[in-house]
This record gives C-alpha cells, sequence and structure tokens, in this order.
C-alpha cells in the first residue's frame, strides 16, 4: 500500500512545490512593478514642477474642447454627461460605499483580518494621495471652464489615484478567489478599466492636466501592488485569511 500511495505523494509534494515557486515569481514581479512605478513617478513629478510638461498638457487639455469655444468639450451632450457618470466613480461618496461593501461582505463570511486590510489599503492609499496633493500644491488647469467643482490641488490626481487603489485592490482580491486564470484575467481588466475612464473624465472635463491623472495611476498602482505584497506576505504566515482558489487552466 505504501508503495501505491508514495507516487501521488510525490506528485502532492512537486505540485505544492511548484505553486510556492509561482508565487514568488509573481512576488518578485510585482515588487520590481512597484519600484519602476515609484521611478516613473519621480521622473514624471520633476518634469512638472521644472514645467516641461506643460505644452503636452495644454496640447491634449485644448484638444479636447472645441477650437471655437473652449467651454465646449468636443462630442455629443450625451457624452460629456456620461463622462460625468464616469467622474463619479472615483469620488470620495462611491468609493467609501463600494469599500465599505466589500469590506462588509468580507466581515459577513469570516475574513476580518482580509476585511482590514482592505480598509488600511484605501484608507493608507487617501492619506498618501492628500500628503503629495498638498506637498506639490499644483494649481488646477485655468485653460478651460471646469465642468465639475473642486476643492484641492491638481497633481497627483486623487479620483485617478484612488480609483487605482479601491478598484485594482478588490480586483485583485476577487481574482484571487477564481480557479481559472480567464476569470482572473477578467476582474484585473475590469477594474483597471473602471480606473482608467475614470481618470481620463477628469482631462475631458478638464478639472486635471493630463499628467496630474497620469501620476495618480502610477501611485495608485504602485500602492494597490504594495498593499496585495503585504497582503501576500500576511497570509504566508496564517495573519490575513486565505482567499485564493486552486488554480486551473
Amino acid at each position: 500500500m505504501a508503495r501505491v500511495k508514495l507516487p501521488a505523494a510525490r506528485r502532492v509534494a512537486g505540485g505544492v512545490r511548484g505553486w510556492l515557486a509561482r508565487q514568488e515569481g509573481i512576488a518578485l514581479g510585482a515588487m520590481l512593478a512597484v519600484a519602476a512605478g515609484l521611478f516613473a513617478f519621480a521622473e514624471l513629478a520633476d518634469a512638472v514642477m521644472e514645467g516641461d510638461t506643460r505644452a503636452f498638457d495644454e496640447f491634449v487639455l485644448l484638444g479636447l474642447r472645441s477650437a471655437a469655444d473652449p467651454s465646449d468639450p468636443l462630442g455629443p451632450r450625451w457624452l460629456e454627461e456620461m463622462m460625468r457618470d464616469f467622474t463619479a466613480l472615483g469620488g470620495t461618496g462611491v468609493l467609501a460605499l463600494v469599500t465599505l461593501a466589500a469590506a462588509g461582505f468580507l466581515v459577513l463570511t469570516g475574513k476580518r483580518r482580509a476585511a482590514a486590510a482592505v480598509g488600511v489599503a484605501v484608507l493608507g492609499g487617501l492619506l498618501l494621495s492628500n500628503a503629495l496633493k498638498w506637498g506639490f500644491a499644483r494649481p488646477r488647469p485655468d485653460l478651460v471652464p471646469h465642468g465639475q467643482a473642486v476643492y484641492t490641488q491638481s497633481f497627483p490626481s486623487s479620483h485617478a489615484m484612488l480609483s487605482a487603489v479601491v478598484y485594482l485592490t478588490l480586483g485583485a482580491l476577487l481574482a484571487r478567489t477564481q480557479p481559472r486564470r480567464r476569470a482572473k484575467l477578467y476582474f484585473l481588466a475590469v477594474a483597471a478599466l473602471v480606473a482608467v475612464l475614470v481618470g481620463a473624465s477628469r482631462v475631458y472635463l478638464g478639472v486635471h492636466w493630463p499628467t496630474d491623472v497620469l501620476a495618480g495611476w502610477v501611485v495608485g498602482a504602485g500602492w494597490a501592488l504594495l498593499c496585495w505584497l503585504a497582503t501576500l506576505w500576511l497570509q504566508r504566515r496564517g495573519r490575513v485569511e486565505a482567499d485564493d482558489a486552486p488554480e486551473e487552466g
């Protein structure tokens, strides 16, 4: 009996070792992505502060407006309304509601520590966004009328940054519950698409320079990756409940 079971045990052990190796590779790739994002943000911020991006920002912002009337965004009226809908997905109220709903679901399913991890990721992203805004203190665009009321500084875009933090964090959380790669990629793609639409709407409505949004995406994605790495590390040590499913082809 022992001889019959031994090959099966070896296969299981090999599968476990392979899974661990893949996880290490993913973690290494994520760390490299975070480092690359940090470098990209530093370069972009330096260019913004030096005024090197002014021509690009003005070209894109004015390119989305009627040449005869800068107060009129390109496209039909319904497109402008749709952009306001998209920008609302990155608003503080909507993001808070989405985060609370996700955290509540995790608590109800017995994953209180995972819910706390989501809360820390989002709250940390909010604090980081505000610190960067007031640190750089870049004024809002003044070339075109704003399509929405604004109250804070411009760089980086908090809508772009926080939508990347919230939706990518939740997308990764959902992806890790799915056994199939297609389902994992679907959740991540939808999360990324929402973050892109939110950021693009900010430029279309004239409330952010394009480089504000680029910086928000970079920092938001980097912060989400960093929080994911921290959660993965805590899960391996039993500090946070596991939420992944066995991977299928």
